[in-house]
């Protein structure tokens, strides 16, 4: 089993963040961390896509008052990957699906090459104010 500090306190800042920078709200959001095989079927049943994924990002609804209810799915198999490939530490690339899945959440898409600069970019932006802060909470994962 594997651990690592997941900045639970600082990561609902940026949310508050986003929200007034991306001019949206995100209400409820339930992260599910999970790896490879397990995104692999999520992809392959609801998005017909038969590829391993980061992350998946279903936004379920909207309430009364247009504010998204949304689940992130995130491969811990792809994050280690990823953190690799880029030589980031493991915290930070997790930090980064996850902005990337409430980019997703805020409108933004990545189906173009422009598309993947502007959310590369603000994950960026939303990484570095991230970082300044230090609250921790131990999370396991398996």
């Amino acid at each position: 089993m594997d651990t690592f500090a997941v900045d639970t306190i600082p990561l609902q800042n940026i949310f508050g963040k986003m929200c007034q920078e991306e001019n949206s709200s995100l209400r409820e959001i339930n992260i599910i961390v999970g790896n490879d095989n397990y995104l692999l079927e999520i992809n392959r049943e609801f998005l017909q896509h038969d590829y391993y994924t980061d992350i998946i990002t279903f936004d379920y609804s909207r309430d009364e008052t247009g504010v998204p209810l949304a689940e992130l799915y995130l491969s811990l198999d792809r994050i280690k990957e990823n953190s690799s490939t880029r030589r980031v530490a493991l915290l930070r690339e997790f930090h980064r699906v996850i902005i990337h899945g409430l980019l997703h959440l805020c409108g933004y898409d990545d189906k173009t090459e422009e598309q993947k600069r502007t959310m590369s970019i603000k994950e960026d932006f939303y990484l570095n104010l991230l970082s300044g802060d230090v609250s921790r909470e131990t999370i396991k994962v398996k």
